[in-house]
């Protein structure tokens, strides 16, 4: 069996961002759980062609590596902030990019941040429906974490934590790994 790997994708514009320390945790929490490789990236990493970019083949060759190794991953770590109740334009532009049967049956693990509480359901309003549209598989536990679950821009909430390895714990037991050992 090949080695497994874990790509992260944040929605975020800005470094340093909430968002990408998020789906990074959540990635690392993974790799070490499955004794993965990861990576993790964020919008501003696939460049200025990102943005120009009306189909695939129109990324510069630097933005296709990336999303080729979004598509060739075991498992995928998905984040955007929110704005205005929803996921990041070029986040979505990003991923209107790619084939529909691109990640059919893909592991996917659902994050977003927020400034508060009255966004905490555009993991399942939002990013779900974006993922189901692929026919990737989402894994039921998604997690939403906002402003005051994090300190100086650090995952910092207990149960944030906790619901980011019960997501890890989720994708362990797909590939027959033993998800007790997780530390969050």
């Amino acid at each position: 069996m090949s080695q497994l790997s874990i790509v992260g994708i944040s929605g975020n514009i800005s470094r340093p961002s909430k968002t990408r320390h998020f789906v990074e945790h959540i990635a690392k929490l993974g790799a070490n759980a499955l004794s993965a490789s990861t990576a993790v990236y964020d919008i501003d990493d696939f460049g200025p062609s990102l943005a120009k970019a009306r189909r695939y083949s129109e990324l510069d060759p630097g933005a296709r590596n990336l999303v080729e190794q979004a598509l060739d991953a075991s498992v995928l770590v998905v984040g955007s902030p929110t704005y205005k109740g929803s996921y990041t334009g070029l986040f979505k532009h990003l991923f209107d990019l790619l084939d529909p049967v691109s990640l059919r049956g893909k592991p996917v693990i659902l994050v977003a941040t927020g400034g508060g509480d009255r966004h905490s359901l555009i993991v399942e309003h939002q990013l779900r429906p974006l993922f189901g549209f692929f026919e990737a598989l989402t894994m039921p536990t998604a997690i939403y974490a906002s402003d005051r679950d994090f300190a100086d821009g650090v995952l910092a909430s207990e149960a944030i934590r906790s619901r980011a390895s019960q997501a890890v714990a989720e994708v362990c037991r797909l590939f027959g790994a033993d998800p007790v050992s997780l530390a969050a």
